[in-house]
């Protein structure tokens, strides 16, 4: 979503006073036309009306509505500055509306870069203009019922990615892991992410009708973002934090048939063109180390630069672990007994 429907739903999502306002309005089937701005160049095209500069209520703006002419808010929507008043934009500005209300609106948005709401006394719909943006406000039923709806979808790409990420640890304990195994965790990833970001819009949208839906989304990615940047951590060529999170950026702007593509995927992820899905590949030990209680992640460097591979650290003695810096023995020993137990956890879950 962009900064401009942002602050568009802001203004106008459920819960904010201006929402209560023009619900009172659309009800009544007054209709009416709401400026957000007091600007100079708003204030060059008003003519007539009456000069408030009252308190902003739901009630007093339902009440001038039943006039005719426009409604003049301060900026933050504070202050009720002006009512009734006549708006004269240039008629050389193209508007596609066919209504005297909804053409003025959208030429006085396009002209000043205020946002403006138009109230369609016949149709009962409430259209925002904001600069050349144009959105008709939906019935909030509809957009809970969308929103439901994708928060479902995103519970199954989760769900998804949790059963490969489970396949990926057992199959690095046994060392059978191929580029797909890694590529089919990302997509899945990264299908789970776009799908939350159209729960993000429906949540905005929403505004205070949004709450539950934000916490079950919430819910749904808990650390799977950090899950996910750790399997990139261990299986690109150079795995470091910063290049692992630029390729998950870079993933993040590819078209939907890139990311559905496995293939391409995998070429992205091993950094080489002439990869293929059977391609073998070996964890650094990034990820498996991190479900290592009380571990940080700069002592998990250390370890992952010390012995290179997750086979190595799986092998290695309390001894040569002990000499990794940060570690010691107490942490030696939970290592080694993490991933034993790891292993063990993983490989009876195995599905193929």
């Amino acid at each position: 979503m962009s900064e401009r429907m942002r602050k568009i739903f802001n203004m106008v999502a459920p819960g904010t006073a201006l929402y209560d306002g023009l619900e009172n309005i659309l009800r009544a089937r007054t209709g009416g036309l709401i400026v957000v701005g007091d600007t100079p160049e708003m204030m060059e095209i008003v003519n007539g009306g009456f000069r408030l500069d009252a308190e902003f209520t739901p009630a007093a703006v339902y009440e001038l509505a039943k006039m005719d002419g426009a409604i003049i808010l301060s900026e933050n929507v504070d202050r009720i500055m002006y009512a009734n008043a006549t708006l004269n934009p240039d008629p050389d500005i193209p508007s596609r509306e066919t209504g005297l209300r909804h053409s003025t609106a959208e030429r006085v948005s396009k002209m000043t870069g205020q946002l403006i709401i138009a109230i369609s006394q016949r149709r009962s719909v409430i259209t925002v203009y904001y600069g050349h943006t144009r959105y008709v406000m939906r019935d909030i039923g509809v957009v809970l019922a969308k929103a439901n709806q994708a928060l479902q979808t995103m519970a199954n790409y989760r769900d998804s990615l949790v059963k490969a990420l489970t396949n990926l640890t057992a199959l690095e304990f046994i060392e059978e892991v191929t580029s797909v195994d890694v590529a089919r965790v990302v997509q899945r990833y990264e299908l789970m992410r776009r799908v939350g970001e159209e729960v993000s819009d429906y949540i905005a949208e929403l505004g205070s009708e949004g709450r539950l839906v934000k916490i079950q989304a919430d819910e749904v990615v808990s650390g799977m973002s950090e899950e996910v940047l750790f399997v990139t951590m261990d299986y690109m060529p150079d795995g470091g934090q910063p290049e692992a999170e630029e390729l998950m950026d870079e993933i993040a702007g590819w078209a939907i048939d890139e990311v559905l593509d496995l293939a391409t995927l995998c070429r992205a992820l091993t950094q080489n063109p002439s990869a293929t899905l059977e391609s073998s590949m070996s964890p650094r030990g990034y990820r498996a180390l991190s479900k290592i209680s009380r571990l940080p992640l700069s002592v998990i460097g250390n370890v992952v630069e010390g012995f290179g591979s997750l086979k190595a650290i799986r092998n290695a003695t309390v001894e040569e672990l002990d000499e990794i810096e940060g570690i010691g023995e107490v942490r030696a020993r939970a290592v080694r007994e993490g991933l034993a137990r790891l292993r063990d956890q993983v490989v009876r879950d195995l599905v193929i």
